[in-house]
């Protein structure tokens, strides 16, 4: 199946893309997911404390199920100012 993965601030630089989509096999979750992000962009893995996940726009844990053309949406933590 494939979704589709955004990243935003400072992971858009760490990856070179808002928007990518991911290839993963059925039941994956999105812990899976990160794995396999952290394997193609080792410098997320500095992040992987603090990250934010959502999956179609709610925030989800690592143990959500993906499902085909899901949007997930991996962010930094959110800073005020």
């Amino acid at each position: 199946m494939t979704v589709r993965v955004l990243f935003f601030s400072v992971l858009k630089d760490i990856t070179g893309a808002d928007e990518v989509p991911v290839t993963c096999g059925e039941g994956s979750t999105m812990g899976a997911l990160l794995e396999t992000l952290f394997e193609r962009w080792p410098g997320l893995r500095a992040w992987d404390g603090s990250l934010l996940l959502a999956l179609d726009q709610s925030y989800v844990k690592r143990d959500a199920k993906l499902h085909e053309g899901a949007e997930v949406a991996v962010m930094p933590p959110v800073q005020g100012g």
